[in-house]
């Protein structure tokens, strides 16, 4: 901040000479010294009048000799007042006005900064750039280096967080946590930085958002309530622990920071959409089949079009002791590429297996996203102990490979432990 406004005074006296000195040094004209040379030519014409017409004889030597006496007289007086008016004339005008721009120019250039700048750049703050040109740094060596400029000085917020930064590039984010937690104590006021220290909190809690890093994005929101990180993640945050209803609030709010029909846009919406499907989901109104009817009942085609999937569901018996009768049981088809809403989906339970199933259009979730409009996409089964159906640590599952609408036996494994 120092250097900042010695450089601004540096210009503004540089500014000042290049504008006050040529005043300083001009000079007032002295009418008084024009109109004496004025009135000496007068009476040299006037004399040469006077001279030809005694020549000629239309004066006589004596009128010529009172009129020469009465010209000298009055050119005496008048260039005499030269003089007396310098001695009363007022300082130089032009100097007036230099010292008076001296004191003009600074006054109006700080007011102008103080009203239409930002001042507040001046105090400790850090820049928020994305991951490019963020100034991370991935050398260990260099990391070291920093690590010991901020034993020396620790109280500086560029330093800790580039530090911060610099660990996340090299996932070391209990490191990147400890940086962010310092910075946050220097810089109490900065929603970003309250923003990315949850990110990186949940890298360490294994990429979940639930615990401190809420806490921590609660705390974003209310600094800034329009930050677009802080908004994202908290709506992840909500799905992640059922709350579909917060996660809509937080993603809309979002989406009206967001330009319209750009990609960004387009994913918000999306996770729009497959936030409120799990509402239906979590409300009992999501179509699905009888939920305890024996699986060798369940039909294997119920009505629909070319779009419909079908198979059967299994459950691995290397995981077989770790669900219980009672826990949920999903399927769903979603598309191998794009929104990651499901398309149709099933509520069972653990009991059902194994589960004979088909998806059509019928079992849509919303009329923009049916299965017939898409080309590819892929089945899963998913066991969750807390009956939420966004993936959590300890929920099973098994995934199809990637298939064609109107594929049939589908055999699906749940065989896998989510991390």
């Amino acid at each position: 901040m120092t250097s900042f406004w010695i450089i601004n005074a540096l210009l503004l006296v540089l500014a000042i000479f290049f504008i006050v000195l040529p005043l300083w040094r001009g000079k007032q004209k002295n009418n008084a010294v024009q109109r004496n040379a004025a009135n000496l030519e007068i009476f040299r014409d006037q004399t040469a009048e006077m001279d030809a017409d005694l020549r000629n004889g239309l004066l006589t030597q004596e009128l010529y000799e009172q009129g020469k006496r009465e010209l000298q007289a009055r050119l005496l007086e008048e260039v005499e007042e030269g003089p007396s008016m310098q001695i009363s004339m007022p300082r130089n005008p032009l100097r007036v006005l230099a010292m008076a721009l001296s004191l003009l120019v600074p006054l109006v250039a700080v007011g102008l900064y103080w009203k239409v700048g930002n001042p507040n750049a001046l105090l400790p703050q850090v820049s928020h750039g994305g991951a490019e040109g963020s100034g991370a740094m991935r050398s260990e060596v260099a990391i070291r280096e920093l690590e010991k400029k901020l034993e020396e000085k620790p109280d500086s917020p560029e330093g800790w967080l580039l530090l911060a930064r610099s660990y996340s590039e090299v996932e070391r984010f209990a490191d990147a946590a400890r940086a962010y937690d310092k910075l946050t104590k220097l810089v109490p006021n900065d929603a970003q930085l309250w923003a990315d220290y949850a990110d990186v909190l949940a890298m360490v809690h294994d990429q979940s958002l639930v615990g401190g890093p809420t806490k921590l994005l609660d705390k974003a929101l209310e600094l800034d309530p329009n930050n677009g990180k802080a908004l994202a993640l908290s709506g992840s945050a909500a799905m992640e622990r059922g709350d579909y209803a917060m996660a809509v609030r937080h993603w809309e709010n979002l989406l009206k920071l967001i330009p319209a029909d750009t990609e960004d846009a387009k994913m918000v919406e999306s996770g729009i959409q497959q936030a409120r499907s799990f509402m239906q989901i979590k409300n009992g109104k999501a179509p699905m089949l009888a939920q305890r009817a024996p699986a060798e009942m369940q039909p294997t085609a119920p009505s629909g079009g070319k779009e419909r999937i079908a198979g059967t569901v299994t459950l691995s018996d290397a995981i077989k002791s770790q669900a219980s009768p009672d826990d949920t049981l999903f399927v769903l088809v979603r598309a191998a590429e794009g929104p990651k809403m499901p398309l149709a989906i099933i509520r069972k339970q653990v009991r059902d297996l194994p589960l004979k199933f088909a998806l059509d259009d019928s079992m849509a979730m919303s009329p923009q996203m049916k299965m017939s409009n898409f080309e590819q996409m892929v089945v899963i089964a998913r066991i969750s102990k807390s009956g939420n159906a966004m993936p959590q640590p300890g929920d099973m599952q098994g995934m199809s490979a990637t298939l064609k609408p109107g594929t049939q036996g589908v055999k699906l494994s749940i065989d896998t432990v989510v991390k």
